[in-house]
Parts: C-alpha cells; structure tokens; sequence
C-alpha cells in the first residue's frame, strides 16, 4: 500500500484545530481546557494555532451540523497557510460527515491529520484518498495536559511529525495514568493526573520478526465503517500490521470477539504479518482482551501470527503516534515494535 507522506511541520508553521466529532471544545465550563492545549500546543512545537470556523461551535451546533464539521475539515485541507489539522477529541458519529466530504481536496492538499478515536473516519477518509494520516494525541486531552504535555506524547510528536527520519524504535511508554477528572468541574483546572508504571510490552503469541505497513485505528469506531465506501478491501490488508485499540467505552469481552471474527471470516487476518494491540483504557478487561485475541486467531489457524500487546497509542495517556502507512517491524524475540521510516518528507 502506497501512500502519499505530508510534509512536516516546522517552528512556526500555522496549524488548524477542528472538532469533527464531539464539540465540546466550545462548550462553556470545557473552553478553559481547549485553551489550555492550544497554549501548550503553540508553545512547546513553536506552531501558531487556528480554529475553523464551527470548531468552537460548541456540542450542540456540532451535532446538529455534521455538514459544518465536514466544511471545516475540507476548508483546513483546501488552505494553504495551515500546514497541519489537529482534531479538539473524538466523539461517536463524525460518520455522519461522509456525505459531505470530496476526497479530491485532500488529493490534491496532502497535508498532516493527526487525531485518534472517532476520528478512525477521518483516517479511514484520508487512508481512501490515498494519504498517510497520523493517529495520535488530541488537543484537550494530550496537549491540554494539567502540567505540560507528557514527555513521551512530547517526543513521539518530535519524530513522527517534525523529522523526516526513519523514526526507529517505539518503545511502550514508562508510565500511564487511570485518572479521570470532569473538565467542567472547577477544582479540577489545576489538579494533575497521577501516573504509575506500566506494563513492558508483551508479545502474546509468535515467534517470528515480521514487518508490514501499518493500518487501523479504534477499535469500535472502525466496526461502524465495516460495510461502508471507507472500509478498505483486502488489498490494503495484504501484509499489513492491524494496529487496534478500544476506546473509554471499554468494549466488553463478547464485542471484541465478535467483531474479531468477523475480520477473521471477511479474510482480513489472514492477509496481515502481526497485530498491534493498545493496553485497554484503564487496563479494564487486559487479562480478558488476551485470551480473546488468541482464541479467535486460532480459528483460523493463525498461532503464529505475532501479536504485540499493551502499546502506549489511542485512549491512554501517554500515548504515542502510529502513522498510517508506514512500515513497521515486530520482533518477538527481541520484544519490540519499530517504525522503519520517517512519517512525513
């Protein structure tokens, strides 16, 4: 699968936020946060921060308007000025903007996306017209951070989305977080979420170094486009590792073994070199999720087929960036997981 890569960033360039799914981020009692990983965002990155016109909307107007959510990601695409489109959060139904979107834009405005949760359709959009998406941080959580931006988030965007070279070796991250705060709640605008140590990475099945392009997103987001014109076919499976990863709804045990299945009996899991699957949110169900993967791998007889599990992308925090299309290696024996090249030119 060849895609096309976006250019990187750098110091100074404009870069757009935009809320495709929730809309939160204009909401009165959250606007605080937004501000606060916009703020972040600039000074960290060097990068000047714009808002599309319906991205402070607010969560009513979002959803009432998908129309809107679809202009502003076309309108970002289409400007020349904005180098890069930074999603606000994810939400559950920015498939609605599918009627609304012109895949030629983003053809012929190839540019960096990086967002993660319900915005998989805005991946599985760009995967469609043939660009290589970044699935990774999100303003009001990553980069709105009470303290600054996590230093693992911090240097995964350095070299996924600021160098163009290879990016190498992607550890999981040291420590993560389970804490839950209500942005609306005054008392929270200062309190820090406190982190813990994490798990090392576990290969749960395999034996074998293997490497693929890489192709995925949410887990329960991506069942929503299974049958639609953004579900890929099997060619862009062929060879390819499955990143996936479950969101704070925390999908239960039978959800992800059904849904698992039918990757199976469609022929997905048989056209991929590995997996790589994100430690579940909070670690809710992690024993569980295990046994479910290997399970239905072994109905289709794919023992072997290496499994990566607990990395550090999607609903956790810290979380790195896993770029859609680029090649990637998984070494069982040496336990880790790599990014072969740079993710943008």
């Amino acid at each position: 699968m060849r895609l096309l890569k976006p250019q990187k960033l750098n110091l100074g360039d404009k870069v757009a936020t935009v809320s495709l799914g929730w809309g939160g981020a204009g909401d009165t009692g959250i606007k605080w946060r937004y501000k606060q990983g916009k703020k972040q965002l600039e000074e960290e990155f060097g990068l000047e921060v714009v808002e599309m016109p319906h991205t402070l909307a607010g969560s009513e107007f979002v959803y009432q308007n998908p129309e809107k959510r679809a202009e502003d990601l076309m309108s970002a695409f289409s400007d020349p000025t904005i180098k890069a489109i930074f999603c606000c959060i994810g939400g559950n139904e920015s498939i609605r903007m599918l009627p609304y979107i012109d895949l030629n834009v983003i053809k012929e405005n190839p540019k960096l996306f990086v967002g993660y949760s319900d915005n998989t359709v805005a991946h599985f959009i760009c995967l469609k017209a043939g660009l290589s998406s970044m699935y990774g941080p999100s303003i009001l959580v990553d980069f709105a951070e009470t303290g600054g931006i996590p230093s693992y988030t911090k240097n995964s965007v350095v070299q996924t989305l600021f160098a163009s070279d290879p990016i190498g070796d992607v550890p999981v991250s040291p420590t993560w977080t389970n804490d839950l705060f209500d942005w609306r709640d005054e008392s929270t605008k200062k309190k820090k979420r406190s982190f813990q140590p994490n798990r090392p990475y576990e290969f749960i099945q395999g034996d074998q170094a293997v490497q693929g392009h890489l192709i995925g997103g949410c887990f329960e987001v991506i069942e929503t486009l299974k049958g639609t014109s953004l579900f890929p076919d099997l060619s862009a499976f062929q060879g390819a590792i499955l990143f996936l990863e479950t969101s704070e709804v925390q999908a239960p045990s039978w959800y992800l073994e059904d849904g698992l299945r039918n990757y199976g009996t469609t022929g997905v899991l048989n056209e991929l070199s590995g997996i790589v699957f994100a430690k579940p949110q909070h670690d809710v169900f992690y024993e569980e999720y295990k046994a479910i993967i290997v399970k239905v791998l072994a109905e289709f007889q794919l023992q072997h087929l290496p499994v990566l599990y607990n990395a550090s992308f999607g609903h956790n925090e810290p979380q790195c960036i896993m770029p859609i299309g680029v090649m990637a290696s998984l070494d069982p024996i040496k336990g880790t997981f790599s990014l072969l090249e740079a993710a943008v030119n």
